[in-house]
């Protein structure tokens, strides 16, 4: 069941990593040529005309895009936290109800297969891939940095281990979401909806003291870069909550799908 999870999955794993580390390699390969003085006094005064709060919002207050590291520190860390919470989410909506909705599910009713059999190795599957993505583009990154600048390595292990904290719970909320449906057309929209939504509050939370509490609304708040960026930690508090938010939905998820009428 399992062999069989990984060779579907395999196509849309492939096509969503390629995108990342293309990007990157992207940057990597031309950012420094373009950036000498000149550029790096434009982009400077170029800033200069943001608001604060902007300027806050994608950490460029606390790191400067002089530097290719700088910009991983800013909108490379932008693009891996969506594209990985994108991926995540459309992974957690569709993997467990495609059965349903590709009529697939009678096959597997046919077989000596118990319900948990096939959570588990969705499950396995998405821990897998979400998994393997982040280490893939880590690695990248980090030979991709080392052949071009010198750059402070414990903060960069934290930052490109942090979208473990927003993927994982994505993936099991969008699961969980799934077993209240029948068809995957139903879910994506909800799955994308949640990322974009999460990541707009906690975007909201930055801009000052009045929308603070946005934060506690957004998963993306896990992934605290300001933190790792400041003090090069992880907050303990943030680690708690991701653990707690996957065993309280896992739970769920076997829960619900138990009990649910499949068709």
């Amino acid at each position: 069941m399992l062999k069989r999870e990984m060779q579907v999955n395999l196509k849309s794993f492939i096509v969503w990593t390629s995108i990342l580390i293309i990007i990157f390699a992207l940057v990597f390969a031309i950012y420094p040529s373009i950036m000498d003085n000149e550029n790096i006094a434009m982009m400077e005064e170029f800033m200069n005309l943001f608001p604060e709060e902007i300027i806050k919002m994608f950490n460029m207050d606390i790191s400067s895009l002089s530097s290719a590291y700088g910009w991983f520190k800013t909108e490379g860390l932008i693009f891996i936290l969506l594209i990985i919470g994108v991926y995540a989410a459309t992974l957690g909506s569709n993997i467990l109800l495609k059965e349903e909705s590709d009529k697939t599910i009678e096959y597997l009713a046919s077989k000596p297969i118990r319900r948990n059999e096939i959570i588990t190795s969705k499950i396995l599957c998405g821990l897998f891939y979400i998994s393997l993505m982040i280490i893939l583009l880590f690695l990248f990154n980090f030979i991709g940095l080392s052949l071009i600048e010198d750059f402070d390595i414990k903060s960069f292990i934290l930052l490109s281990l942090s979208p473990f904290l927003i993927a994982l719970p994505i993936f099991f909320i969008c699961m969980f979401i799934s077993t209240f449906f029948n068809k995957t057309k139903k879910t994506f929209g909800i799955a994308i909806g949640l990322v974009f939504i999460s990541y707009f509050f906690m975007i909201l939370s930055n801009l000052n003291e009045n929308t603070e509490v946005f934060k506690y609304f957004s998963l993306y708040t896990l992934a605290d870069s300001r933190e790792i960026i400041l003090n090069n930690r992880i907050p303990i508090i943030n680690v708690l909550i991701f653990f707690i938010i996957i065993i309280v939905f896992v739970l769920g998820i076997y829960h619900k799908y138990n009990r649910k009428e499949l068709v």
